[in-house]
């Protein structure tokens, strides 16, 4: 039997009190996480462009986008949060199944909860477990002994389809059959590259809201009785078979499905960049505090890491000197060269004013990558090194395994509140510091949350 019919049994069978604790709270700082990194990324570039797209589609007002206070048909208003919360690479993600999980998960249960209206704290925190549950597992389980990051797929968009069909498959009350058929149409649809990223293109943060809004229109047309391929995984022209030539874990995809979730693996990021760099931005910023480091101390920095720290120092030419602000957040030299100079990296400094930083240049050129096989790890993460030669010739070195926001060295709760109140004040239309409190406490007690309408009409 394929694994596309196990998933669609337990999660339409899934009910709350299935949920760990540990899950719960996870979910909520996630909501939280992604509720703040939409604020912050409403302005950036391709959002208004994209908005004035939605705005002449028309269409039933059923559902929010945040800070615009614009109502549009459930899809659309999920594309367009989706894309806003990944404008700023500050978005979560599972650094083992190379996905962000909120981008996509929380716009496609704010807009399926709106568009039907009395959705409890409790039906969201079981939908967004699902839905980041088959996001993560997918990504986990694709070439378990391979180079993930070298699939040429975006993740996040790919598995996204069907993470988001399932969400609001569950919010709609799909039953088993409905469930499977919604995942089948989200299959068909199932795209996604990494081309954007070298060719620095807007797209990258459009991919979420692509799948947001397919996996909402794949559900709404399941609901109909329209049918989906129901071998959408394992079969001859499955996932696994026609995006990854069958470089699979069967086993890994299912264990302990519907008993162990997935969600308390992925991590938050402290730093509005690609998360490959973080390792080398803790490295910078602990070799700075500890040796009192400036920028006129150094005489070259290398960087040492695995496959994935590679790809974001190639082409080194561009890396040092990125062609946009994009380019910068999948850039090592340049996050590493911001760290030393700016000190921790911030919104402000991924702008297309900053990339022309003289100061920052100057280090980044400076910047050399020395590639480590054995410090390769599956998925996004891998241990970072960072050396830094001195004029006057000592030489400073730092290793770091886990970057700060990973589940191994997770944030609180409070952490996400802090980054939610810092993304917020980013917003293209200002929220009073009383509304945003109040969004952070609803949060802070989602599954006691009579309607998920309360913390919508807060942040419109």
């Amino acid at each position: 039997m394929d694994a596309t019919s196990a998933f669609a049994d337990k999660y339409a069978h899934a009910k709350y009190n299935d949920i760990p604790v540990e899950e719960v709270e996870f979910q909520k700082k996630q909501l939280l996480d992604t509720l703040g990194t939409a604020l912050g990324g409403s302005g950036k570039p391709g959002i208004r462009e994209l908005l004035a797209v939605v705005k002449k589609w028309g269409g039933k007002r059923q559902s929010t986008i945040l800070d615009y206070g614009i109502k549009v048909p459930a899809p659309n208003a999920a594309q367009v949060n989706a894309t806003m919360a990944h404008a700023l690479d500050y978005d979560d993600g599972d650094p083992e199944a190379l996905v962000h999980t909120g981008c996509v998960v929380v716009p496609t249960c704010l807009a399926v909860a709106e568009q039907k209206g009395g959705v409890t704290g409790k039906e969201y925190i079981t939908a967004a477990t699902l839905g980041t549950d088959i996001m993560c597992r997918l990504g986990i389980a694709t070439r378990p002994n391979g180079n993930v990051t070298g699939t040429g797929w975006h993740f996040t968009m790919l598995y996204g389809f069907l993470g988001a069909s399932v969400i609001a498959g569950k919010i709609l009350g799909l039953n088993e059959d409905k469930m499977l058929n919604a995942m089948g149409i989200a299959y068909h649809q199932s795209a996604g590259n990494l081309q954007c990223v070298s060719d620095g293109a807007l797209t990258k943060r459009m991919g979420p809201g692509f799948a947001a809004k397919g996996g909402i229109t794949s559900a709404l047309m399941a609901e109909q009785s329209i049918t989906g391929a129901k071998n959408c995984l394992e079969a001859d022209y499955g996932l696994y078979s026609l995006y990854h030539y069958g470089d699979y874990d069967e086993e890994i995809l299912v264990q302990n499905l519907g008993k162990v979730f997935r969600g308390v693996n992925v991590g938050f990021k402290p730093y509005p960049c690609c998360g490959i760099t973080h390792v080398y931005i803790d490295a910078m910023l602990e070799l700075v505090s500890q040796y009192k480091i400036k920028p006129s101390d150094v005489d070259g920095i290398l960087l040492i890491g695995g496959e994935a720290g590679r790809e974001l120092c190639t082409p080194l030419e561009i890396k040092r000197k990125p062609r946009n602000y994009i380019d910068a957040q999948f850039s090592l030299p340049w996050t590493v060269a911001t760290t030393i100079v700016m000190g921790k990296p911030c919104m402000e400094h991924f702008t297309e004013e900053s990339i022309r930083n003289e100061d920052i240049l100057k280090i980044a050129q400076k910047i050399d990558f020395e590639f480590n096989s054995k410090l390769t790890r599956h998925g996004a993460f891998g241990t970072g090194i960072v050396r830094i030669s001195t004029k006057n010739r000592k030489v400073f070195s730092k290793q770091v395994d886990y970057p700060q926001g990973s589940p191994e060295r997770p944030l609180s709760f409070d952490d996400c509140a802090q980054k939610f109140f810092d993304c917020a004040s980013y917003a293209v239309k200002p929220i009073s510091k009383d509304k945003l409190e109040r969004v952070v406490e609803l949060v802070r007690q989602l599954e006691f949350l009579d309607d998920l309408d309360e913390i919508i009409q807060l942040i419109r």
